[in-house]
């Protein structure tokens, strides 16, 4: 990536590609679209379903294709849309089976393929066995030739690909050569890429999907950077998988998403939410929209700092002052009531803040040099933004002990200005704490929490920021919603644990129970239980790689049939439905991790 690029919002180039009369990728607008929860062989429900989601905005709608049943029943459900007048394109989603993809590419637009199920096994049990480097380019060439006859079939009815990996389904080889990281979800890709540039076939669209904010955006920024290395230009499907439901799906999908697109990574979206299909598309709009919105601000000039990491974690080193930086969690600001408070809310403006255990504390504005340098307390609160980061200032920052940083933006893309400053620190050896603030005048609480999200989840992905204030100038958005948002961003970026994490996948037409329902009764039963993280999951497909994050795993085995997993073994299997969540609340208390409420 270009160092303009890291400051500034553009959107990457990508080749133009054709699925069905769509047209995706280049300059043409990011797509939205959504998957149904139908079972698929459920034609009439399925229709129907569909056309909600095409009255909801999806460009493209996607229905699980697990057998040659399935295959037959898309067909049929295609047929009975363009016949109600429909002529957006549909998506079949294969797992497992690659003679399914064969067939069903003769009668949809676009075919969804894992790479690491399409022939290897999914790695279950943690057994890396070592691959030798004959073993994993002789299976590299059973992948090509099975392949190959797909890409032949795609060519003969011009249907195009989706090479979607998953972080919860890399394949044994995979997990051998690179382990569980972003290399191996890159080239787990790229090596079918290879494959479709040897077969001269270019109607593709890849996926790099994980329900780790961190790990999605990491993979997506090397996968782009390691195809541009490779003269590749194809367009990106972003999403993060097993978002969830409300507040934290929400939350979820804009840090990982928003900070692929304020990468100007990004052709088409899907935010996947353990709800009704039709609710993901405007989550989805709406973020695109806030992001793109960012295109044409005045120019941010920066340099890059040579350190920066873009494919792994690496917290920006700061002193610790109060419980600010250091080794501290980051912390939360809030307008009223809370560990902080600010006097008066107006954002800093001739404000003070008064710190948890009663003691207040002058807020310096930007021109305050000579007093920060004369004043002898011990902590001082600066506030400031990127074009108050001259020479002068970097001068005081460098030499005046214990001044904690507010750094806010009013620019068109407070993002990169914001992300700008970090860089101009670091390259300066400045190491004050550093309180993101930004200040909005929102309405609805679905719109601040996208546009917060995304503004302020992909700094702390980078390693930036030692805390988090959110303004609202709109009093409909009552406070106690802005601090669980703020919480909630620190959450999401994995950067600080405050509640139960609940991993929950978006249900499709191979879920084996009532998603929405069964998560409602875990959360009942569990969301006391600070600092877990809860996988919920329809079935086997994502369910047990998705869940590696995850402390406990409740997921569908069979009709009225659920397994229970700690971390990724499978410690009971096939319970009866009625009494799972009761087995996985005894699992947790025979593990230690159980607190009544």
């Amino acid at each position: 990536m270009k160092s303009s690029d890291l400051f500034n919002y553009t959107r990457r180039s990508s080749d133009a590609i054709s699925v069905g009369n769509l047209k995706l990728g280049g300059a043409y607008p990011i797509r939205i679209q959504s998957m149904a929860n139908t079972d698929t062989n459920d034609i009439e429900g399925s229709v129907e379903q569909g056309k909600r989601m095409i009255k909801a905005g999806a460009e493209l709608v996607r229905y699980t294709t697990q057998g040659l049943r399935e295959a037959e029943s898309l067909k049929r459900i295609q047929e009975n849309l363009r016949m109600a007048g429909s002529k957006i394109p549909l998506v079949a989603d294969v797992h497992f089976t690659a003679n399914v993809a064969d067939v069903v590419a003769q009668y949809v637009e676009k075919v969804r393929v894992n790479p690491g199920n399409y022939v290897s096994g999914v790695k279950m049990s943690g057994d890396t066995s070592d691959y030798s480097d004959e073993e994993y380019q002789r299976e590299f060439g059973k992948i090509r030739d099975r392949f190959t006859r797909l890409l032949d079939i795609c060519k003969q009815h011009h249907t195009a690909i989706r090479i979607g990996v998953n972080h919860g389904s890399l394949s044994d080889r995979m997990m051998n050569r690179y382990g569980d990281t972003p290399q191996g979800m890159a080239e787990s890709c790229l090596e079918f890429l290879r494959i479709c540039r040897e077969n001269d076939f270019g109607n593709v669209v890849i996926s790099v999907k994980a329900s780790n904010t961190q790990m999605m955006v990491y993979t997506v920024r090397l996968l782009v950077d390691e195809m541009e290395k490779e003269n590749m230009h194809f367009p990106i499907h972003l999403g993060v998988t097993e978002a969830g439901d409300g507040e934290d799906g929400r939350i979820k999908s804009s840090v990982g998403i928003g900070a692929a697109l304020a990468d100007g990574i990004g052709d088409t979206v899907r935010v996947s939410l353990s709800e009704e299909p039709e609710v993901e598309i405007p989550v989805a709009d709406e973020l695109v929209k806030y992001v793109v919105s960012r295109a044409g601000h005045l120019s941010i000039s920066g340099a890059v700092y040579s350190g920066y990491k873009r494919y792994e974690y690496d917290r920006r080193v700061t002193e610790p002052i109060l419980e600010i930086g250091g080794e501290n969690v980051p912390v939360v600001v809030v307008a009223k009531d809370g560990g902080f408070s600010v006097i008066p809310d107006a954002l800093w403006k001739n404000g003070e803040i008064q710190y948890g255990n009663g003691a207040v504390y002058t807020v310096f504005q930007p021109g305050d040099k000579e007093k920060l340098r004369s004043s002898g307390l011990p902590v001082k609160f600066w506030a400031l933004t990127y074009n108050d980061l001259a020479d002068d200032t970097i001068g005081v920052l460098k030499n005046v002990s214990g001044i904690v940083i507010l750094l806010s933006t009013s620019h068109q893309n407070g993002f990169g200005e914001q992300r700008a400053f970090f860089h101009k620190l670091l390259i300066n050896g400045c190491r004050q704490p550093v309180i993101i603030c930004r200040k909005y005048n929102e309405s609805n609480l679905q719109t601040l929490q996208i546009k917060a999200a995304a503004d302020i989840g992909p700094l702390f992905i980078d390693g930036f920021g030692d805390g988090i204030f959110i303004a609202n100038e709109n009093d409909a958005v009552p406070v106690e919603a802005i601090n669980s948002l703020a919480f909630g961003i620190l959450q999401a970026a994995r950067v600080r644990t405050s509640k139960t994490e609940y991993i929950s996948c978006p249900s499709c037409g191979r879920t084996l129970f009532n998603l929405q329902t069964v998560v409602a009764k875990v959360k009942a039963r569990t969301s006391h239980l600070k600092g877990l993280k809860i996988a919920v999951m329809g079935c086997i497909v994502n369910g047990p790689g998705e869940m590696a994050d995850a402390d406990y795993g409740y997921v569908g085995a069979g009709r009225g049939k659920v397994s229970l997993y700690k971390r990724r073994i499978c410690v009971e299997r096939n319970i009866p439905e009625d009494i799972a969540v009761d087995k996985l609340v005894e699992l947790i208390q025979e593990n230690g991790d159980w607190e009544d409420k």
